[in-house]
C-alpha cells in the first residue's frame, strides 16, 4: 500500500519551511546552502524537489528574478503550526485536546516553568468566559 501523501509538514518540509521563514526571500541555492549549515547537505534536485512539493502543497509562493526562482513563505509559521497540531489532535487523539495534554503529562517531559506557563494559559482562557 502506499505511503499516503501528508496535507501538513514533513520533517524535511518543516526544515525548509524554517530557513524560508527566516529568510523572507530566497532562492533554491540560498536554502541548500542554509540547510547544508545545519548539516544537511542536499544536492541541488533534491533541494528543488522539497521546494515543489511545498509549493503543490501551498506554502510557498515564487516568482522569476533573470534566471532563477525567488522563494516565500504563503502560509505564515503561526498558522502552519496551528495545521499541523490540529492533524495531529485529530489523527492521533481523535480530536481530543484532553487526551493529548494527558499524552504530554503521561511522557514527564514537562519542565516546571512549563506547567507554570500552561497554568498562566489556563487561568487566562477561564477568565475570558
Amino acid at each position: 500500500m502506499p505511503r499516503r501523501k501528508s496535507r501538513t509538514l514533513t520533517e524535511v518540509e518543516l526544515e525548509f519551511m524554517h530557513v524560508i521563514w527566516a529568510s523572507g526571500e530566497t532562492t533554491s541555492e540560498k536554502v541548500r546552502m542554509a540547510l547544508r549549515e545545519q548539516g544537511r547537505d542536499l544536492a541541488d534536485g533534491s533541494v528543488r524537489k522539497i521546494l515543489s512539493i511545498l509549493l503543490a502543497k501551498g506554502y510557498l509562493s515564487r516568482y522569476k528574478d533573470g534566471r532563477e526562482f525567488v522563494y516565500s513563505a504563503a502560509v505564515p509559521e503561526e498558522q502552519a503550526k496551528a495545521s499541523m497540531l490540529a492533524d495531529l489532535l485529530k489523527r492521533a487523539y481523535g480530536g481530543s485536546a484532553a487526551l493529548l495534554v494527558a499524552s504530554l503529562f503521561d511522557s514527564r517531559q514537562i519542565r516546571k516553568k512549563d506547567l507554570q506557563q500552561i497554568r498562566r494559559l489556563i487561568a487566562e482562557r477561564e477568565g475570558r468566559k
